[in-house]
């Protein structure tokens, strides 16, 4: 059979109206076809097939603060907040400040901490209108989230530079979370410290 089939393409070939050179450049021609054709499919078998990556969602849940804002704020109360807001957004989310507000001892720029309390004094005035500094506490436990220059005066081993210090502290850091976190305080030692600690409360 094989013989056969080669006879068909030489008569085949013999029956071509083409010049003898003309019928070589057409086997020239087919051959290369013939290699081109059996390139691409050695490429292609050969190729490596490589699975797109799956897309995964990934939701990243981030905790809200719980802040306590009171003083002499419109709506005093407890609101959640988003992470990094700052003390005026918890004042805001209050319904703002009273007129009578003070904040002359409060960083509103500062970022929230959860738990935290936000506390707005409000300005006494005298009869006359002219506002009244707060006055020192001389008996009972001073705030320390909550006292201010004059209320710090008050005690034993703190003068007016090192009570500023403290309230500046405050302002720039946050919230006090213990009695002892005044050691953070420069100039604040633990002998310092033990003078007066039985009169602080957070």
């Amino acid at each position: 059979m094989n013989n056969s089939y080669t006879e068909k393409i030489s008569a085949w070939w013999d029956e071509l109206h083409y010049s003898s050179l003309q019928k070589r450049g057409l086997a020239v021609v087919a051959v290369l076809v013939i290699l081109i054709s059996a390139l691409f499919v050695s490429r292609g078998s050969s190729q490596e097939v490589i699975a797109a990556p799956l897309a995964v969602d990934i939701t990243t849940v981030v905790p809200l603060l719980v802040i306590d804002v009171s003083g002499a704020v419109v709506n005093p109360g407890v609101y959640t907040l988003p992470p990094t807001s700052r003390v005026v957004d918890a004042i805001e989310a209050a319904g703002g400040l009273q007129k009578n507000a003070d904040t002359s001892d409060i960083n509103q720029a500062r970022i929230l901490k959860d738990g935290e309390q936000i506390y707005v004094y409000p300005t006494v005035r005298a009869s006359n209108g002219t506002p009244i500094k707060r006055a020192v506490r001389k008996n009972g436990p001073i705030m320390i989230n909550r006292a201010s220059v004059k209320d710090y005066e008050g005690l034993d081993g703190i003068g007016p530079v090192l009570a500023q210090r403290i309230v500046t502290f405050r302002k720039v850091n946050g919230p006090f979370v213990a009695i002892e976190d005044l050691m953070k305080v420069p100039g604040i030692g633990p002998k310092t410290f033990e003078k007066f600690k039985a009169k602080l409360r957070v």
